[in-house]
């Protein structure tokens, strides 16, 4: 998650704790991850990231779903770069298509 959002050109800190992000009580909420005073990421109980923000006050360029999807796709390309040499292969090409998919062409000598 955090290489994810680092590639994505996000400052990331760890282990904050964001103020106000879900009601308007002033509390204080607790995330594993969080880029910028007012969104963050918790771990889930299963192990999946959730997004912590107080949509109603949200200031983004893009909305949250986009956020989301764009978070989702570069840890995915990293997994699948990671797998890919893990297996012998580089990464020749890649490609980003217009509907946001991600193509690649790897190869290795045998």
């Amino acid at each position: 998650m955090i290489k994810a959002l680092q590639l994505l050109q996000y400052d990331v800190q760890e282990d904050q704790e964001l103020i106000n992000p879900i009601n308007h009580q002033h509390e204080k909420v607790k995330v594993d991850v969080s880029i910028g005073n007012d969104i963050g990421f918790r771990l889930n109980n299963n192990g999946e990231y959730e997004l912590v923000a107080d949509i109603q006050t949200w200031n983004q360029s893009i909305p949250p779903e986009r956020l989301i999807e764009k978070v989702t796709q570069q840890y995915a390309r990293m997994t699948v770069h990671n797998q890919v040499k893990e297996m012998g292969f580089k990464v020749d090409e890649e490609w980003e298509m217009d509907d946001n998919s991600i193509e690649l062409t790897v190869s290795r000598w045998i």
